[in-house]
C-alpha cells in the first residue's frame, strides 16, 4: 500500500512541475471550465423561470445536483482524464508494454499516471459550488447526510472511471478509439439529469446496466429522500458488479493486444 502511496507522490511532482512549463494551457484549463460551470448553472436557471420543478426536484436541489455534477467532472479532468485520453495511442503504438512490465499493478499506473495540476484549482472551485449550493439550501440537511453525499460521490468518482474504461477496452480490437470514446461521452449526457425524468427500460438502464444514474443522480435522491438499505445496497451492488466487469473485460482485452515486441 505504501508503495502505492510513495509512487503517487512521484507522479504529483512530475505533474506539477511539467505543468509549469506550460502556463498558457494551465490558465486556459481554468477559464474553460469555469465557463462550463457559468453555462450550466445559466442553464438551469433558465429553465426554472418557466417551471417550478423538474422531475420533483426544486431549484435548491438542483442546484446542489448540478454542484454534485461539478465535483464528479473536476475531479475525473484531475486525475483521470489525461490518462485515458492517452491510452488508445498508448494500445495502437505497443507502448503499453512501458505499462504492463512495472512491478505495479498496470490499471494503477495507466489510470493515475498523469496528474493533471491545470486542472486541480478547478476543483477547488467545483468544491466551493458545491458547498455554497449546501448552504443556501432552505431546508435542513444535516452534516451526517451530507458527508454520506460526499462519499457516494467519490463512490461515483470511482463508477465514472470504470464506465470510462469499459469504453475504451475496444480498441484492443479496433484502430481507433473515436467512436466507443464518442458514444461514452453520448450516454453520459444523460447523467447531466435527474434520473426520475427517464421512465421504462431506459430508467432501469441507467440504474443498473451502464449505471449513468447511479454516479450522481441516485445519491443526491438519497440526499433529499433520506438514505436507504435499498438504495445504499443498490450502490454496493452495483459497484460490486461493474468492478468484475470491468476488469475481466481488461484481461480479455489484454488477450488480443500485439505488444511491440510480437
Amino acid at each position: 500500500m505504501w508503495r502505492y502511496v510513495r509512487l503517487y507522490a512521484y507522479f504529483l511532482r512530475f505533474s506539477m512541475s511539467k505543468a509549469m512549463e506550460f502556463r498558457v494551457d494551465f490558465f486556459f484549463r481554468i477559464l474553460m471550465d469555469s465557463v462550463f460551470y457559468l453555462i450550466s448553472l445559466g442553464f438551469f436557471g433558465i429553465l426554472f423561470q418557466h417551471t417550478s420543478a423538474l422531475a420533483g426536484w426544486n431549484l435548491d436541489q438542483v442546484l446542489i445536483f448540478i454542484s454534485s455534477l461539478f465535483f464528479l467532472d473536476a475531479v475525473h479532468m484531475t486525475l483521470v482524464a489525461n490518462n485515458y485520453w492517452a491510452f488508445p495511442d498508448l494500445v495502437n503504438q505497443g507502448k503499453l508494454d512501458y505499462y504492463l512490465i512495472r512491478p505495479v499493478a498496470p490499471l494503477f499506473f495507466l489510470t493515475l499516471r498523469e496528474f493533471a495540476a491545470n486542472s486541480f484549482l478547478n476543483l477547488f472551485i467545483a468544491i466551493g459550488i458545491l458547498a455554497w449550493s449546501f448552504v443556501r439550501y432552505p431546508g435542513e440537511l444535516g452534516m451526517g447526510p451530507i458527508a454520506l453525499h460526499v462519499v457516494l460521490l467519490l463512490v461515483g468518482v470511482y463508477l465514472h472511471t470504470l464506465l470510462y474504461l469499459i469504453f475504451l477496452i475496444p480498441v484492443f480490437w479496433l484502430q481507433h478509439a473515436e467512436g466507443s470514446r464518442s458514444l461514452f461521452f453520448g450516454i453520459e449526457l444523460l447523467a447531466e439529469r435527474p434520473h426520475r425524468i427517464y421512465q421504462g427500460a431506459l430508467k432501469r438502464l441507467l440504474l443498473s446496466v451502464i449505471p449513468f444514474a447511479v454516479l450522481i443522480s441516485l445519491p443526491t435522491y438519497l440526499l433529499f429522500e433520506g438514505a436507504t438499505l435499498t438504495g445504499l445496497g443498490h450502490i454496493a451492488l452495483v459497484t460490486a458488479g461493474l468492478t468484475v466487469a470491468t476488469y475481466l473485460f481488461w484481461r480479455i482485452g489484454l488477450r488480443a493486444y500485439s505488444s511491440a515486441s510480437s
